[in-house]
């Protein structure tokens, strides 16, 4: 089987001949997912408008910080192309939300499984006495907040579906390795705009300037088995397990050296990894390859 392995940029981005076809093929790839979400959802078309408009009257006075405050509507309006009535309009109503702090279920999940105190020999959390010293579960919640009493952290972690307490012998068993709450929905919507926002975030950042502003990374491949997908789950979980365990004790070492030092601790960090797969027959993308030989395509971007 023949095979090609390419490697393209950022900087791939200077040979296309056509930009503004290029930016339209991208917006559409984009907005594809968001009407499927939207139409799943049941949200009207003119609702996700107003937020469109919302976006673009936000950003087109981000994007002029040191211009006079008189004339922000007619520099919006120029810049969006939509009327001086409507930005003003846009401008009195309330923007949409940036990112907000991670939960503090969150942060006790993080701690629970990448703790090297909190895992037993073969690496994975240990069930933990709900209450006394540590390692117990209210030690653990009490190593994230004082504000919140551990019963209440246990709760919400159990509502999640993400732990079990055991009432007779008083155990609390983390019953997931990743924080997917299935019992919250919206928290799920909340993971959805954080995690693909940033990395919508950092790409644009990258096309826009220079293409080095942000690590963004992927591997693409065809012409794969359904079994051969299967196998390659484990391998990504298994890496993202490794990095997740690396990442979490030394992000929270620098958050107490930063405390400690003085520094101002006005940025935030977001690390990911992601994989998709699906059907290409029913994903309807069109072959690559004109003729009968089988091959196969392997993309690293970065």
């Amino acid at each position: 089987m023949d095979s090609t392995l390419t490697t393209t940029g950022h900087d791939a981005a200077a040979d296309i001949t056509r930009p503004d076809a290029a930016l339209i093929g991208a917006l559409s790839r984009l907005l594809l997912p968001l009407a499927r979400l939207c139409l799943t959802n049941g949200v009207a078309f003119a609702a996700v408008e107003d937020i469109l408009k919302q976006a673009f009257v936000q950003e087109a006075d981000v994007l002029q910080p040191g211009a006079p405050s008189h004339g922000t509507v007619s520099r919006i309006s120029t810049a969006t192309g939509l009327s001086r009535r409507e930005v003003t309009r846009l401008t009195k109503s309330e923007a949409p939300s940036r990112p907000t702090k991670p939960s503090l279920a969150t942060e006790v999940f993080a701690s629970w499984t990448t703790d090297t105190a909190l895992r037993d020999n073969n690496g994975a959390p240990c069930v933990l006495k709900r209450q006394g010293p540590a390692p117990s579960f209210e030690a653990l919640a009490q190593s994230i907040t004082r504000d919140v009493h551990p019963r209440s952290m246990l709760d919400e972690l159990v509502r999640l579906g993400l732990a079990q307490h055991d009432e007779e012998s008083d155990n609390v068993t983390l019953v997931r390795s990743d924080f997917v709450p299935s019992s919250d929905s919206g928290q799920m919507l909340g993971f959805l705009g954080d995690n693909v926002g940033d990395h919508l975030d950092a790409a644009v950042a990258n096309v826009i300037r220079d293409g080095r502003q942000h690590f963004e990374q992927a591997v693409f491949a065809d012409e794969l088995s359904s079994e051969s997908i299967e196998t390659l789950r484990p391998l990504v979980t298994a890496h993202w397990q490794t990095l997740r365990d690396a990442l979490v004790p030394a992000i929270t070492e620098l958050i107490e050296a930063d405390r400690l030092a003085g520094r101002n601790q006005d940025h935030r960090v977001r690390i990911g990894l992601y994989a998709f797969a699906e059907s290409i027959i029913n994903s309807g993308a069109q072959t690559k390859w004109t003729d009968q030989t089988p091959r196969s395509e392997i993309h690293h971007k970065g």
